[in-house]
């Protein structure tokens, strides 16, 4: 997903929405991240945008070969739910 960005000097991946921004924020330990919250604005929830952040985050954290935490209750949930995710954590 080229539409999420990493804000490596925030430490937080963000997807910009209609004027919102969602976030995942992560902590970097060795090889691995630990994503600690994901955050989506009120007037943006109910719309999936929160899963497409987690995706395209995902997707960037494979191509590094870097393994997950997820200590994000959020994106502990996705990887549960996508099994292609699972190799990550």
């Amino acid at each position: 997903m080229t539409d999420v960005v990493d804000n490596k000097a925030a430490h937080r991946f963000e997807l910009h929405v209609d004027g919102g921004t969602a976030i995942a924020a992560y902590a970097l330990e060795d090889d691995r991240i630990v994503f600690t919250h994901t955050e989506v604005p009120p007037a943006l929830e109910g719309r999936g945008i929160a899963s497409r952040l987690v995706e395209g985050a995902l997707e960037q954290v494979r191509g590094r070969g870097l393994k997950v935490v997820p200590a994000c209750a959020f994106v502990a949930a996705y990887i549960r739910r996508h099994p292609d995710a699972a190799e990550l954590a």
